[in-house]
C-alpha cells in the first residue's frame, strides 16, 4: 500500500529549519525528497550542538526520510547535475533570500526551463518586497516584526517577550508543506505548475490574526490593547508541582466551584457572568491559585477530573517521555540510526487510516546518496567519479561521520 505522496519527487535545496521541516513533512508522507547540500559543508544544522557520532539532534529532527546529494552549485557541472535531477521532479524548494536563487542559476525561470510543470517554492523571511526583503532573517526578528513578541508580553505597554520556541520557523514549515500539497492537487486537476511563495512574516501574522488581532479587526474602530487581560498564567502551584486549569463555560465554572468546595464564589458579583469573570480575571485566578496551593497536584488533578474541570499536569521534557497519555497514543517513537544510534522522535502528527505507518529512515550523512541518485539519473560510474574528482559532487563513505 502506498503513502499519500508516494511517487512525487521533491528537490530540496533548503537549510536550517523552515524549509527542511516543510520537506520532511512531505518525506514522512511518502515523497522522495532529494536534499541538495554543498560538499564539505552541508546544512548548517549539521554543525549544531548536542551531537553524537557526527550527527546533531537538530539536523536529525528536521531531515528524516530524505536522501542527501552533495553538489557544488557554483560549478557548472554541479549545476548541470541539479538540473538533470529536476527534469523528472515535481517540486523544487529553496529558502534563500530574495534574489539569491536567481544569482545562483536556480531561480524559477532556470528550473522551469528544464522542468516546465514543476511546483517551484520560495520560502523567505520578510517576503519578496519592501525594505526588509533582503535582510538576513532569524526567528526572533520575525517574532518582533509580526507583533508576536508584543502579544507574548501581554499589553501593548508591557515589555515584549519572545516565545521560547522558534514559532515562525516551524509554523512556516507547516504552512509551506500544506501549500505544496495544494499546488500538487491543483496540478493534478489541470492547473499549471505554480510558484508558491511563503514568508515567515506572512505565516505568523496569519497565525496571529485568528485569535490575537481582534482589536485591529474593525476598520475605523481599532484600539490599543494597553491593558493585558491578565498577567497571570493559567499555571498553578500545588504542594507537589504545577498544574494547568482552564474553564470557559458556565458549566465548567460551576464544576470548578464544586471541585474546590468554594460555594461562596457564586455569591461574588465579580464572577456573576462570563463577562464579569473576564473583567475580573486577576482576582478570579488569584483565588483559584490560593485554593490549589493547599494540596498536591495528584489530589487536585484527580478531583478536578472527577468534576469535569479541564485540567492537566505541567510536564517537563523528561516527564513527557513517560506520561500515560503520550504513551497511549504512541506519539514518541524510537528507531535505530545506522550511525547516530538509537533515536527518539515524535511521529508525524497526521495519521492516515488507509495508509501504512511511515517507515522511518534516519536523516542521511552528507552525500550519502549522491552516487546512487546520479546513477538513477543517467550518470555512469566514470561520470560520477569525474564530478567527485573536480569537486562538483561529493559522496559519503559507508558509515562516514559528518563533520
Amino acid at each position: 500500500m502506498k503513502h499519500p505522496l508516494s511517487g512525487y519527487r521533491v528537490i530540496d535545496t533548503t537549510a536550517m529549519v523552515s524549509g527542511p521541516l516543510a520537506t520532511m513533512q512531505l518525506a514522512d508522507q511518502g515523497a522522495e525528497v532529494l536534499k541538495i547540500e554543498r560538499p564539505g559543508v552541508g546544512d548548517y544544522t549539521r554543525l549544531a550542538s548536542n551531537r553524537r557520532h557526527g550527527f546533531s539532534a537538530s539536523y536529525l529532527n528536521n531531515n528524516r526520510n530524505k536522501r542527501s546529494v552533495a553538489l557544488d552549485l557554483k560549478q557548472a557541472d554541479g549545476l548541470a547535475a541539479l538540473e538533470r535531477l529536476c527534469e523528472n521532479a515535481d517540486v523544487f524548494v529553496q529558502n534563500f533570500r530574495p534574489g539569491v536563487a536567481e544569482r545562483m542559476g536556480i531561480g524559477e525561470q532556470a528550473i522551469r526551463a528544464v522542468a516546465p510543470h514543476i511546483i517551484y517554492v520560495s520560502i523567505s523571511g520578510f517576503g519578496d518586497a519592501g525594505p526588509y526583503a533582503g535582510y538576513p532573517v532569524y526567528d526572533p526578528l520575525v517574532q518582533a516584526l509580526s507583533s508576536l513578541a508584543s502579544i507574548q508580553g501581554g499589553a501593548d505597554t508591557a515589555r515584549p517577550r519572545l516565545v521560547r520556541t522558534i514559532v515562525p520557523d516551524k509554523l512556516t514549515g507547516y504552512v509551506a508543506a500544506q501549500a505544496i500539497t495544494a499546488a500538487l492537487l491543483a496540478r493534478e486537476r489541470g492547473a499549471p505548475g505554480q510558484h508558491v511563495r511563503v514568508s515567515m512574516l506572512d505565516a505568523v501574522i496569519d497565525f496571529l490574526w485568528h485569535s490575537d488581532m481582534n482589536s485591529q479587526t474593525f476598520v475605523g474602530d481599532e484600539f490599543d490593547q494597553a491593558r493585558a487581560a491578565s498577567f497571570i498564567d493559567l499555571i498553578y502551584e500545588t504542594t507537589t508541582g504545577h498544574i494547568s486549569v482552564a474553564v470557559q463555560s458556565d458549566k465548567e465554572w460551576q464544576a470548578l466551584i464544586r471541585a474546590l468546595d468554594t460555594p461562596e464564589w457564586n455569591q461574588d458579583p465579580r464572577f456573576a457572568t462570563p463577562a464579569d469573570r473576564q473583567d475580573n480575571i486577576d482576582a478570579r485566578l488569584a483565588l483559584t491559585q490560593q485554593k490549589l496551593a493547599t494540596a498536591s497536584a495528584e489530589h487536585w488533578l484527580e478531583r478536578l477530573a472527577e468534576y469535569g474541570v479541564p485540567c492537566a499536569p505541567v510536564l517537563t521534557r523528561s516527564d513527557l517521555l513517560e506520561h500515560e497519555q503520550i504513551a497511549a497514543n504512541a506519539i514518541i517513537v524510537e528507531n535505530e540510526h545506522p550511525q547516530a544510534g538509537r533515536l527518539r522522535q515524535a511521529r508525524p502528527a497526521a495519521r492516515f487510516s488507509a495508509m501504512p505507518d511511515t517507515d522511518y529512515a534516519g536523516a542521511p550523512a552528507l552525500g550519502a546518496d549522491t552516487a546512487a541518485v546520479l546513477a538513477e539519473h543517467g550518470y555512469d560510474t566514470q561520470a560520477i567519479e569525474r564530478l567527485v574528482e573536480q569537486g562538483a559532487a561529493a559522496v559519503a563513505a559507508p558509515h562516514e561521520d559528518t563533520q
